[in-house]
C-alpha cells in the first residue's frame, strides 16, 4: 500500500506541483539549502502568499546564509516587520551565524534539529527537500492529507503521533523530498480544510475518509477557546518632524522590534496606563490585533503639550516621513496609521 500511495501521489506532482520561488521543479537537483530552509521558517504559520514577497526581499538582500549571518539583528529584524511571530527572526540569525561558522548547512536531520531554532518539522523538511534523506515531513497540510487517508479518529492535538506513525509508513526511500511537497501541495489546493476536492485527488480510492462519507470532519478538532483580550495604552509622541521610538526588550513579545511606547502590557495581563513622561495626553482612537493567544486594544494617546518634550529611557526620533522604513511590527504599524 505504501510504495501505491507514493508511486501515485508523485505521478500527480509531477504534473501538480504549485510552481514556489524557494523549489526545484519535480525530479530534478535539490534546491540551494538556504533557500528551503529560509521558505521553512518563514512558512510556520503563515501563508505562501504573504512569505512570497518577504524570501524575495531577503534573497535579493541577502543572498547567501553567509551574508545573512553577517547582517545585523536590527536589519533583519526591520525587514522581518508585518510577517508576525518575531521570535523566527531572532532564530533566524541565530542560526545563520551557526551555519557560516560551520561552513554550511548539515545534511543529517538530527544535525539540522541542533542548530537555533530549528524543531522536528524544519529539520526534517531541509533533510528532505534539500538534501534527499529519507525524513518524514508533517505540517498543517500533510496532517491534513494522513488523517483523512486512514481516518484517525481521534481528535488533535493528541492524534499528532500516530499521524506521523502513519506518514512514516507512506513515505519513500527515494524523492523523499518531492514526496513531502507533493503532500503539502495535495493538502492546499485539493484537501482542503473545507470541501475538500475529492474528485481530484489522486489517492480518492485509498482514503478511508472519503469512504467515510465526512471527509472534512478529519482531522478531528478541539474546542476552541475564547481569547482572552488585553487593555494596553500607545504613546505618539512627536517633535519637529519625528516621532520618539524605543526598542522593545530582546526577549518575549514583539522582542527587539522598534515600537512606539507603551504602558507594558504583555500576553498575561493589561498595561498600567503610565505614560513616558509627565503631561496630558489626547486619545487618537483605539486599534486591534490579534496575536495567537490573546488580542489587545490598544488606545493611541499623544501629548497636549508638544514644546521641549523629551521621554523616558532609551529611544531614538524617527522621521515621520520615513516611518514606513522603521520596520514596525504590525500592531504598531496600525498604531501609527491611526496617529497619522
Amino acid at each position: 500500500m505504501s510504495a501505491s500511495i507514493s508511486d501515485i501521489l508523485l505521478d500527480w506532482y509531477a504534473s501538480h506541483a504549485r510552481s514556489l520561488p524557494w523549489r526545484a521543479p519535480p525530479g530534478t537537483p535539490a534546491p540551494d539549502p538556504y533557500r528551503v530552509w529560509l521558505s521553512e521558517v518563514m512558512l510556520q504559520q503563515t501563508t505562501v502568499q504573504a512569505v512570497k514577497p518577504y524570501f524575495a526581499a531577503f534573497i535579493e538582500r541577502w543572498p547567501t546564509v553567509a551574508a545573512l549571518a553577517a547582517a545585523s539583528d536590527e536589519d533583519v529584524m526591520a525587514a522581518w516587520a508585518g510577517l508576525g511571530y518575531y521570535s523566527r527572526a531572532r532564530n533566524l540569525v541565530a542560526c545563520a551565524r551557526a551555519v557560516a561558522e560551520m561552513g554550511g548547512f548539515p545534511d543529517m536531520e538530527s544535525e539540522l534539529r541542533a542548530l537555533p531554532g530549528v524543531g522536528d518539522y524544519t529539520a526534517a523538511a531541509v533533510a528532505a527537500i534539500a538534501f534527499g534523506r529519507r525524513a518524514v515531513v508533517v505540517d498543517a497540510n500533510v496532517e491534513r492529507v494522513v488523517a483523512r487517508l486512514f481516518a484517525l479518529g481521534d481528535p488533535l492535538p493528541g492524534v499528532r503521533k500516530a499521524i506521523r506513525e502513519k506518514a512514516d509508513t507512506i513515505t519513500p526511500a527515494e524523492r523523499a523530498g518531492d514526496f513531502a511537497q507533493a503532500m503539502m501541495d495535495l493538502g492546499a489546493t485539493i484537501c482542503t480544510p473545507r470541501d475538500p476536492k475529492c474528485l481530484l485527488c489522486p489517492l480518492r480510492d485509498m482514503c478511508a475518509a472519503r469512504a467515510s462519507g465526512d471527509p472534512a470532519r478529519f482531522p478531528v478538532k478541539p474546542p476552541k477557546k475564547a481569547k482572552p483580550v488585553r487593555q494596553g495604552r500607545a504613546y505618539w509622541i512627536e517633535r519637529d518632524g519625528a516621532v520618539w521610538l524605543v526598542r522593545r526588550e530582546g526577549r518575549g513579545m514583539l522582542g527587539g522590534m522598534r515600537a512606539l511606547p507603551d504602558d507594558g502590557w504583555s500576553a498575561r495581563g493589561d498595561g498600567s496606563g503610565d505614560p513616558p513622561l509627565d503631561g496630558r495626553f489626547e486619545s487618537l482612537g483605539l486599534v486591534r490585533h490579534a496575536f495567537t493567544h490573546f488580542a489587545i486594544e490598544l488606545a493611541v494617546l499623544r501629548p497636549v503639550e508638544t514644546d521641549c518634550i523629551q521621554p523616558d529611557g532609551e529611544g531614538q526620533w524617527w522621521p515621520i516621513a520615513d516611518i514606513d522604513e522603521a520596520g514596525l511590527p504590525t500592531l504598531f504599524a496600525k498604531a501609527a496609521r491611526l496617529a497619522l
